[in-house]
């Protein structure tokens, strides 16, 4: 791997490990738990169109198991993997049609995210209750999705990557 490859993965996690850690020092905006931005998604955005799918794949994984080690604990690794592994399938196919733009991918990615942390809850609960959270994790999964995409596709545009 070239040294600027691994210079901007370094960054990419880097990057993604100090938004997920800010996020955490955020207080909801809203009163239903679990509502999250996203933000270190996009560097896993980032770096899906500027470097590829398994890089991406990389960043986002490394980042799971670093934040769960450092800020979570196990069962929020359990959660977050099952919705970051989700959501990188669901982005990763997206963006290889070459059909849609950093927004529509991020938000797949976000929708996708929480449909797997759900799916995980109702593994871990064993009860399927917790599918009626669905609809308000759609909503915001859309709307951070929105967002992520914006600002990850201003990156992409603006940040000039020779890996």
């Amino acid at each position: 791997m070239k040294t600027k490859k691994v210079a901007v993965m370094g960054l990419a996690i880097t990057l993604a490990m100090i938004l997920s850690f800010v996020e955490s020092q955020i207080p909801a905006f809203v009163a239903i738990p679990g509502v999250k931005m996203g933000l270190a998604n996009i560097a896993v955005v980032f770096v899906l169109y500027k470097l590829g799918w398994k890089e991406a794949a990389g960043i986002s994984l490394i980042r799971v198991f670093l934040v769960a080690l450092l800020f979570g604990n196990f069962a929020s690794l359990f959660y977050s993997l099952a919705g970051a592994v989700l959501s990188l399938a669901g982005m990763i196919a997206l963006k290889k049609t070459g059909l849609f733009s950093e927004i529509a991918v991020s938000v797949v990615g976000g929708v996708l995210h929480n449909a797997g942390q759900i799916a995980m809850a109702c593994l871990l609960l064993q009860t399927d209750v917790v599918r009626y959270y669905l609809p308000f994790l759609v909503l915001s999964g859309t709307l951070a999705g929105i967002v992520i995409g914006l600002l990850a596709g201003i990156l992409v545009k603006r940040i000039r990557v020779e890996a």
